[in-house]
């Protein structure tokens, strides 16, 4: 019975497109290790002088496993937990968290901290003590960042070339705001001001005057050293990610794309996105 039931959920994906989901991982849990069960980790991982908070997602096996760290977004009501748990499934730690400032995280909430706090996430899962206890490969680690993430996913693996690939969703460039109106800006901030530590008119007056230097347009020539996903919605950020694949291709590096007729949050292409992810993340040279 349970095989005619996974026989018949696979013709249903078949039959709605989603083709490259590897549907063990998409739709079924695996065989349970008693030896070493899959589990869940509450984190405190020391950032810029505070303890930020997140959770691993730890894959069962013995490991040491590949991990993918995801990064949220502006505010991060959407933080993915769903990719976490598909990817897990698919036999990778996933590693979520918080940044200074936001959703109980300690500090204030600034935008020049977001890739600051995803370096020292990987850097603090690289620790022999830390990879030892989570089953972490260090030499196998990817980073993932939707939104805003996928902003700071882009500045982060462009400095790291010992990351083994990075994932942008609906990648936003946040120093592109820049150039918008003081007044729309503190519109934009207080509109995503859920749970951060600031205020809309802080938020306005960074985007405005300080984060030019953390363009998405120059994170080419780093990311062309590593593999690339990047993945666009009809949210009106595809042309930035567009110019920014052609980007990484005119630098010599690697790029795979996707566009989805979904919205900024994927809210109806979720199965579609994880097993885009996990198919790729599956073929990244050295992930097995």
């Amino acid at each position: 019975m349970r095989s005619l039931l996974v026989s018949l959920i696979a013709a249903v994906v078949v039959a709605s497109g989603c083709q490259s989901a590897p549907l063990p991982a998409m739709l079924v849990d695996p065989p349970r290790d008693a030896a070493h069960p899959a589990r869940m980790e509450v984190l405190h991982i020391s950032s810029g002088g505070v303890e930020i908070n997140g959770v691993a997602y730890v894959a069962a096996g013995a490991g040491p496993h590949p991990t993918l760290v995801i990064a949220h977004g502006w505010p991060g009501n959407e933080k993915n937990l769903d990719l976490a748990q598909a990817v897990r499934r698919a036999g990778w730690n996933a590693v979520t968290f918080n940044y200074r400032g936001s959703w109980g995280s300690p500090g204030d909430f600034h935008f020049v901290q977001v890739p600051e706090d995803a370096t020292n996430v990987i850097a603090w899962l690289r620790r022999p003590d830390v990879a030892a206890k989570l089953g972490v490969d260090p030499a196998r680690i990817a980073i993932a960042g939707h939104s805003m993430g996928g902003w700071a996913t882009a500045n982060v693996a462009s400095k790291d070339p010992q990351l083994i690939g990075a994932v942008l969703i609906s990648a936003a460039d946040m120093a592109g705001l820049a150039a918008r109106p003081r007044a729309a800006l503190v519109q934009a901030a207080s509109e995503n001001a859920e749970t951060l530590a600031t205020t809309p008119e802080k938020m306005a007056d960074e985007l405005a005057t300080t984060l030019g230097k953390l363009s998405l347009k120059d994170t080419a020539g780093g990311l062309a050293k590593i593999p690339v996903l990047i993945l666009s919605s009809d949210d009106g950020l595809a042309p930035g990610t567009d110019a920014l694949a052609a980007a990484i291709r005119d630098a010599g590096g690697k790029v795979q794309t996707s566009h989805e007729a979904t919205d900024h949050n994927w809210s109806d292409r979720r199965i579609r996105l994880a097993g885009l992810i996990i198919d790729w993340l599956e073929a990244l040279p050295g992930a097995r």
